[in-house]
C-alpha cells in the first residue's frame, strides 16, 4: 500500500528479499489471513506509516532464524498473530509474535487459527470465564471468531444462542455447536424469554454499532456485555448510568494484545492447537484466494459474503 484508501490501494508487487536481524525468523508464508484491521489499516483508522506491506497474521515455514532467535530454526513451522507484512511470500517475523505449530496441524489451518482462535480463547476463558450452565449470546456466529468462539463456550460447559443475519449462516452456527441460532432481530426478546426472563451471563459482541443496544438489554443482573469489535461500526458515546438501570452491568472492551503477554501468548496457542488436533475444535475455511487476489478477498470480507476464515495464499 503507497496510500491509505479503497481496496484499489493493494498493489502486487515484487521487492527485494528481507534478511532477518537480530531476534527475528525469516519465514517462508504459505497462508495469510484476511481480517477487518486489513480493511481498517488499508483506509488508514490505524495510522500506519506508508508504503506498506499488508497484514497481520499467517503461517509458514521458517527458512532463516537471526541471531537471539532461540527456540526457532529453520524447517521450524510457525504461526503468528500481530506481524506486519504478512501478505507477502516472505516476511521477517519477529520471535515474541512467533508460536511453533505442532504436528497434527496443518499450517492453512494454523494461519485460519491463530488471531481468531486466540480470540476466542481469551473471550471465553478469560474475559467472560464460562462455566457449565451459562447461557451466552455470541454474536456473527457464522463468522471466523464466531464459529471458533461457538466451539470454545460449548468446551467450557455453556450455552449458546448464536446470532447470523441469514438461514445458511445459521445453519453453520448450529452444526459449529450453537444450542439456539437466531436473526440479529429479536435476538433479546429470545434471550429474555430463553432465560425465564433473567437474561444471559453475557453478550459476546463483535458487531458493534448495529446490535449494541439490544446486546445490553440482553444480560442479566450483574451479566457482563464483551464489545470486542465493531465490524457494523463504532459505538457512540452512552450515558454509563446505562448500566447501572440495566441492572449493574459490567462493560469491557477488550483485546487480544492485552491477552497474549509473555507466557500467555504461547499457552494460549498450545491450547488451542491441541484442541484443533484433537478434533475437539474445527477450524472452518470460508475462502482461499490466490495473493493477487487480496483486493477481492478484502471486498468480500467487507460486503459480509463470506463465513469461517479468509486466506490469501502466496
Amino acid at each position: 500500500m503507497r496510500a491509505a484508501g479503497g481496496s484499489d490501494v493493494l498493489e502486487l508487487q515484487d521487492v527485494p528479499e528481507p534478511r532477518p536481524g537480530d531476534g527475528e525468523l525469516l519465514v517462508a508464508v504459505e497462508a495469510a489471513g484476511v481480517n477487518f484491521r486489513d480493511i481498517y489499516e488499508r483506509e488508514g483508522s490505524y495510522g500506519t506509516a506508508l508504503p506498506a506491506v499488508a497484514g497481520v497474521e499467517g503461517a509458514g515455514t521458517v527458512v532463516e532464524a537471526g541471531s537471539g532467535a532461540s527456540g526457532f530454526a529453520a524447517g521450524d513451522r510457525v504461526a503468528w498473530k500481530n506481524a506486519a507484512g504478512s501478505y507477502a511470500e516472505r516476511m521477517v517475523l519477529p520471535i515474541a509474535e512467533a508460536v511453533h505449530v505442532p504436528d497434527g496441524v496443518e499450517t492453512e489451518v494454523a494461519a485460519a487459527a491463530v488471531l481468531q482462535g486466540l480470540t476466542a480463547h481469551y473471550l471465553a476463558s478469560t474475559t467472560y470465564p464460562v462455566a457449565p450452565g451459562d447461557v451466552v449470546v455470541v454474536h456473527a456466529a457464522a463468522g471466523g471468531v464466531g464459529l471458533l468462539l461457538t466451539q470454545v463456550v460449548k468446551l467450557r460447559g455453556g450455552v449458546v444462542v448464536a446470532t447470523a443475519s441469514t438461514e445458511e449462516k445459521r445453519a453453520l452456527a448450529t452444526e459449529a455447536g450453537a444450542d439456539h441460532a437466531v436473526p440479529y432481530e429479536g435476538f433479546a426478546e429470545f434471550a429474555r424469554e430463553l432465560t425465564g426472563g433473567e437474561g444471559v451471563a453475557a453478550v459476546y459482541d463483535g458487531v458493534g454499532q448495529a446490535t449494541f443496544d439490544d446486546s445490553l438489554t440482553a444480560v442479566r443482573r450483574r451479566g457482563t456485555m464483551v464489545l470486542y469489535g465493531a465490524a457494523s461500526g463504532r459505538v457512540e458515546p452512552f450515558d454509563p448510568m446505562r448500566l447501572e438501570h440495566e441492572g449493574s452491568l459490567f462493560l469491557t472492551r477488550p483485546t487480544l494484545r492485552h491477552h497474549a503477554v509473555g507466557s500467555e501468548l504461547p499457552e494460549r496457542a498450545r491450547e488451542l492447537f491441541e484442541w484443533i488436533a484433537d478434533g475437539r475444535v474445527r477450524v472452518t475455511i470460508g475462502g482461499r484466494y490466490p495473493l493477487e487476489q487480496a483486493r477481492q478477498a478484502q471486498e468480500d470480507l467487507a460486503a459480509r459474503k463470506t463465513t469461517g476464515k479468509l486466506l490469501l495464499l502466496p
